[in-house]
């Protein structure tokens, strides 16, 4: 039987024209892009959620039908109001017990070390604050807890990372806040995660979002990755946590 539960962190919140009308266009604009990569790439990728799932920016519901059935239990949070609806109509119609929050991913209404897996698929790119995001995420997970992600991350191509640069600004106007030149692995790794990642070819999307990548990561510890002495990043032990330099940009 599919029980759904509707809570969100600003009760009374609505949704504004903008708002509603970006939520309405979403599915469409990425539709090749789903069809002929990240469909697979979700199915592939949410198959290994496990325990206490939670996945932030659940945006419409594109990850639902991918996740396996015998979860512990499945939240889905998405702060943005004209998003969060389309995501309940579809939990809704999914035949499936799910819960959808309205929490951003910098503030997750979890206690800390209670999260089997978190999940993240193109939504680190549009958060205001990644690294406190991050930092939630970590709090958030167990001890052998994982974080399963798919997102685009700036170039490490001269010309592409560029053009990424110089768009930034009017892509993020058009795109709902993403940005297109977000170095997220990188950021990632600097928080202290571990990180086994893969290149996808992202075809039927536009050349400013590439390359995607996904994978898993596990949260290690912020030392294993800066020279305390200088606060710099170190590119050695990066790649000692699984981050290869290629994906570093930025």
């Amino acid at each position: 039987m599919n029980t759904t539960t509707h809570t969100t962190s600003q009760p009374g919140q609505r949704a504004t024209l903008t708002e509603r009308l970006f939520a309405s266009v979403y599915d469409p604009f990425v539709w090749l892009g789903e069809r002929r990569v990240l469909r697979g790439l979700r199915h592939e990728l949410l198959a290994q959620a496990r325990g206490r799932t939670v996945e932030i920016g659940g945006g419409t519901g594109l990850n639902l039908q991918h996740y396996p059935e015998d979860l512990d239990e499945l939240v889905l949070a998405e702060p943005d109001p004209g998003m969060r609806a389309r995501l309940e109509r579809r939990v809704q119609g999914a035949g499936r017990r799910a819960t959808v929050v309205g929490a951003p991913a910098e503030e997750l209404p979890f206690e800390a070390g209670t999260v089997d897996t978190v999940v993240s698929t193109l939504v680190l790119c549009t958060v205001e604050s990644p690294e406190l995001a991050l930092r939630e995420i970590a709090r958030v997970l167990k001890a052998d807890g994982q974080l399963l992600f798919i997102e685009h991350v700036q170039s490490s191509g001269r010309v592409r990372s560029w053009w990424q640069d110089r768009l930034e600004v009017p892509w993020r106007a058009f795109a709902g806040d993403c940005r297109c030149n977000r170095p997220t692995v990188a950021l990632m790794a600097q928080r202290g995660f571990s990180l086994d990642v893969s290149e996808a070819t992202w075809r039927g999307m536009p050349a400013i979002v590439k390359p995607l990548v996904y994978g898993s990561a596990s949260f290690v510890d912020t030392e294993v990755l800066w020279t305390p002495a200088s606060g710099l990043f170190d590119l050695n032990r990066a790649e000692t946590a699984g981050v290869p330099r290629s994906t570093l940009a930025g």
